[in-house]
């Protein structure tokens, strides 16, 4: 089978910004007949299903009163997102790549129980997703729901694909399927994209609009991070007006003990066009601030 370059391309991109997350343990799959494999499946998806619903339940009766999670603080939560939605993104990258290999090995097997886990992940991140930023908008309540249908459907073919023997029949569903991860992944790279944007936006916000050291030091130290993910999420923190935000700060001597964490984070997006140019319309006075950094 071809490698479809729209399901490679978005493993590249995902694999870019994750490279440096763990490698997640193999899974080693046991031989089983077919009651033993439909059994294991549902098992999957009812321990989904149950682990979002607890998830989405308040820890005590106070809590359900106020109708509110116990988040100490709206930094401590865009650090949650994010590491939950790098954490996601690599998981069901990783997946949707082993489906493509399994498939063109005609390992339908594989293939079913691999795209019922996907399934699962992909309803556990937005939920997840979801019951943390505890709001969500238009745009992105599209792409969560084509994506959750578009997995469904690919459960769904999938699955009678283990009933079928005919080499012909299986070999057109094969066309079908790869169709299907195409479609998957790339709504699946565009979701991500939209929740990146929306937690470096709160981040910025924060970083523009808050005089408390606390909460700049973390909106600073979350940016950094990402920067070491990739050069795409520089790009993404140079277009939200991370550098702008960054170098306003600067000029304010109540975070001078910041100063060096924010040099580091400039230089760190600064490695893409995006950042030097933003850096080139910044104000005079904070470049003058920049120097008056830099010197000795």
């Amino acid at each position: 089978m071809i490698w479809n370059e729209s399901v490679r391309f978005t493993h590249y991109c995902i694999y870019v910004l994750l490279a440096d997350n763990p490698v997640l343990p193999s899974m080693h799959l046991i031989q089983m007949d077919s009651v033993q494999r439909w059994m294991e499946d549902l098992k999957l998806m009812t321990d989904s299903e149950c682990m979002c619903i607890l998830q989405s339940k308040p820890i005590s009766l106070e809590e359900d009163a106020h109708g509110e999670f116990p988040i100490s603080s709206a930094q401590h939560s865009a650090g949650d997102n994010l590491q939950l939605l790098l954490k996601r993104a690599w998981i069901i990258s990783t997946e949707l790549t082993r489906i493509v290999q399994k498939l063109e090995k005609n390992r339908w097997q594989r293939v079913h129980s691999m795209t019922v886990r996907v399934n699962c992940h992909v309803r556990s991140m937005i939920n997840e997703y979801n019951i943390l930023t505890r709001n969500s908008w238009e745009e992105m309540h599209q792409y969560e729901k084509m994506l959750v249908e578009k997995c469904s459907e690919l459960t769904t073919v999938t699955e009678r694909c283990i009933q079928i023997e005919d080499e012909q029949i299986l070999k057109s569903m094969k066309s079908c399927i790869n169709d299907a991860l195409t479609t998957v992944a790339q709504y699946f790279a565009q979701l991500i994209e939209l929740a990146l944007t929306h937690e470096i936006k709160n981040l910025v916000k924060e970083i523009h609009s808050s005089d408390n050291l606390y909460s700049v030091e973390s909106a600073v130290s979350n940016l950094f991070s990402l920067t070491q993910e990739g050069s795409h999420l520089c790009r993404i923190i140079a277009k939200e007006g991370g550098i702008v935000a960054l170098l306003k700060i600067c000029r304010q001597d109540c975070f001078r003990c910041l100063y060096p964490q924010i040099l580091r984070t400039v230089a760190s997006v600064c490695c893409v066009e995006e950042g030097i140019q933003q850096l080139e319309k910044v104000s005079p006075p904070s470049l003058g601030s920049v120097k008056t950094m830099c010197s000795p």
